[in-house]
Order: structure tokens, then sequence, then C-alpha cells
């Protein structure tokens, strides 16, 4: 308690984190404050209550401000949405990827096709948002035409004030913008959940209320190894003769390959497509036997069916983003341009080959504990606990919450060693961060 009281009065000693933590929480107020202001037009008590499916996660990243129907109801997801696209095609299109590697120029080419295709998206989002409104929402005398225009002209400015509220964290605060807006939002929901859990448990269920904090602290644990787990590959550097014709020493450093390289997207992606059998099969539910089967079993998110089909379409995801977003053949050619060797492994295809055998060996246990992580919630809903709670044992909040967490402990870290303080662990320094790493990209 005392090595926390000292880390936290060197945080604020130190000016510049001082002022950059201050703007970070006046930026979030901002954000949660939009977040309750009401679409002009739309009575708040006439709103519906809970949002299920797709609409509750979309929801329970934007704190509510979904099913509050406020003026940032889309929030950041038309932006992500953006960047996820503009991401593909840096690797599918020949064009994005010359601008990839054009350097800072180039980044901000790609800058701005992912605004004007975030206006795009977040436009033909707020339609649909739009039609989930409750009609009765609507006050009669503003409803047609100019209500929707009007709205999605809000909504589309919500959405790029928001885009710009990240940006202002990541220059002026501490960084993570996008992700801290989407973890506040995460965050937002954890008192009302754990008020709801212990009010459905009732003072007679004290003690199971206990045990369920005491399996979310495990949870959470396991997820924060998953994240941070990493496979480090060792690299030896030729020796260099100096200026001074002195032999010096070939550094030795590694290569690190992280268990889940894919992060949350492979959720994001199963979760999605696991939405579409159901949609599909209601076209023809009062027409076939089947298609009701269908439906029920894919609306029912605590079935085994549901459940094993998510974790299947997970652990092809996670192959398939891990495939694309990590490339054994450059990491390969830049430790060949550099004078860089794996021991034991001749450089060039041979080195390309040893490191996709080892990536595609950490990335099954990854995937599979990535799978079990987002069922879990599931798990948690069949042995009683509420919606809200279980939301938060595992999935996607549970990963995007403690991945932003880490990250954001991670630059206050560097601030504090930077400054000559000891850091926020007593070993110094949060494992995942080294600077004895060599550069893979």
């Amino acid at each position: 308690m005392k090595k926390l009281i000292s880390t936290i009065k060197n945080i604020f000693a130190i000016e510049d984190l001082r002022v950059r933590i201050l703007n970070t929480l006046g930026f979030i107020a901002i954000f949660r404050l939009g977040s309750y202001i009401v679409l002009p037009g739309i009575d708040p008590t006439q709103l519906k209550g809970d949002t299920e499916g797709i609409l509750g996660l979309l929801d329970t990243f934007l704190g509510g401000a979904f099913s509050n129907a406020s003026i940032f109801a889309l929030g950041i997801m038309p932006y992500i949405s953006a960047s996820i696209v503009l991401q593909l095609l840096t690797i599918a299109v020949p064009y994005f990827q010359k601008l990839q590697k054009e350097g800072e120029s180039g980044r901000k080419k790609i800058n701005q096709y992912t605004r004007v295709l975030t206006i795009i998206i977040t436009l033909a989002q707020s339609v649909g948002f739009l039609a989930t409104i409750n009609a009765n929402a609507i006050d009669p005398s503003v409803a047609g035409p100019l209500f929707t225009i009007s709205s999605m002209i809000i909504l589309t400015g919500g959405t790029m004030f928001c885009m710009w509220l990240g940006e202002k964290i990541t220059d002026k605060g501490i960084g993570n913008g996008i992700s801290m807006l989407i973890m506040i939002g995460i965050v937002s929901r954890l008192p009302g959940a754990l008020v709801g859990e212990a009010m459905a448990l009732g003072l007679g269920k004290s003690l199971i209320f206990i045990i369920e904090l005491i399996v979310l602290f495990f949870v959470v644990m396991s997820v924060v190894m998953l994240t941070q787990a990493i496979r480090r590959i060792p690299v030896q550097y030729a020796k260099q003769v100096g200026g001074t014709a002195s032999l010096q020493a070939g550094q030795r450093q590694f290569i690190p390959l992280k268990v889940n390289a894919a992060g949350v997207m492979p959720i994001i992606f199963a979760q999605s497509l696991m939405f579409l059998p159901g949609m599909i099969a209601s076209f023809w539910r009062n027409e076939s036997d089947i298609a009701n089967e269908i439906g029920n079993v894919f609306s029912d998110y605590t079935s085994w069916q549901y459940n094993v089909s998510f974790a299947v379409l997970i652990i092809i995801f996670t192959f398939f983003y891990t495939a694309i977003s990590v490339n054994p053949n450059q990491i390969s050619d830049d430790l060949k341009r550099s004078g860089g060797f794996v021991p034991g492994v001749k450089p060039g295809l041979a080195t390309s080959e040893y490191i996709d055998e080892v990536l595609t060996r950490i990335t099954f246990p990854g995937a599979l504990f990535l799978a079990i992580v987002a069922i879990l919630p599931s798990i948690a809903m069949l042995f009683g606990v509420t919606r809200e709670f279980a939301a938060f044992f595992g999935g996607t909040s549970l990963i995007i919450l403690v991945g932003v967490v880490l990250d954001t402990l991670n630059q206050i870290e560097s601030y504090l060693l930077m400054r000559h303080y000891d850091g926020m662990m007593k070993s110094g320094k949060l494992r995942g961060r080294s600077k004895n790493i060599a550069v893979a990209s």
C-alpha cells in the first residue's frame, strides 16, 4: 500500500504526465456527457430498455449511448469499421500497399480515406439506428423525412466528434484514444452490473456473490496472461568492425511473437457471422420447421450448438487474422537486411519457414484459449449470473478492457522510468515491454 501511494505521488510529480492525465479525464467527461444528450425529437421515456444481440454488444461498447438514443449513439464504432476495411485493403489492394510503404505521407492519405469512409459508414448506420427506435419515442410533430435527415447529420457529427476526442486523447492525453473511449464505455456498465447481480441474489446469497467475484478475478488474470504471452525467437547479429578497427561483439536480441497476435478481432468477426443464420432463418420461420429450429438455436446464446459454432469460428478467424497481420517473409527480409539471423537457421526462406512454423504452433493454443474466454459469459449465465454481469466474465468486453488497461499502464510506466522513478511494478517494468526487441517490421 505504501509503494502504491508513493507511485501515485511520483505520477503527479511529473508535470507533463499530470497534465496528460487531467486532459484525458476531461475528454472522457465530455464523452460521457454526450452519451446522455438525447437526439432532438426523441422522448427518452419511451425508448426501449435493454438491447440484445449485436445491438447489445454495441450498446456495451458505447456505455449505453445506443439505447439512450444520444447524439453519440453510434460512437466510435463506424471509425473502427472503416479502419478495419482500410487495413484489409492495404493487404489486398496494391495501391494501398504502396501508400503504406510511403511513410508519413502515405499514412496521412490512408487517414484521409479512413475519415471519408467513416462518414459514409456512419450515414448508412444512422438509417439503421433510426429504424430501431421505438416509433412511440419519436415526437409526431417532427416525424418525417426532415427528422431522419437532421438525425443522420447529428449522428454523423457525433461520431466525428468522438473520433476527434480519441485523437486528442492520443495527442494530449496518455495515448490509445480510440481504445480508451471504448474501454470507458465498457467500464461505465460495470457498477450497474454489480448492483444488479447483488440485488438479483439478495442478502441471503452473499457468499455466492463473493465466489462470483473471486472467479471473475481469476478470469481477468487469465486474460492478462493471454494478452501478454509471447514466444521469443532469439536473434543474433553478426560481429562488426568499428571505426577504430576494434571487433565489436554481436548483439543478442529476440523477435517477440504474441500468442494472441489477432487480439479481439476474431471474436468480433465470429460474433457478426453468428447472427446471420438466425436472420436468414427468420424469413422462413413460419414456413419450415427446420428454419424454426435453426432460429431457436442461434438465438439462444447459452445453447451448446451456438457456443460450439462460435468457438470454431473464433479459432478459424484467429488463424486467418494472424496470417494477414504477421508476415514471416517480411520479418525474414528485415533480419537479413540488418545482418541478423536466427541461430541454427539459414537466412532467407529457411528463416521465414521457421518463423511461420513457430507462429502456427503458438497460435493454436492461443486461439483455443480465446475461444474459451469468448464463451465464458454463456457458461456464467447457465450458472444463474445475470446477462449484464456475465458479459464481464469474458468475451469482447473483457479482452478490450484488459488490453487497454495494460497499454495505459505501459504508457505511465515509460514516463516514470524516463524520469528515473520506480515503475508501477516492483520489478520496475511490465512484461511485454522491453527495449531488447529486434525490429520485425
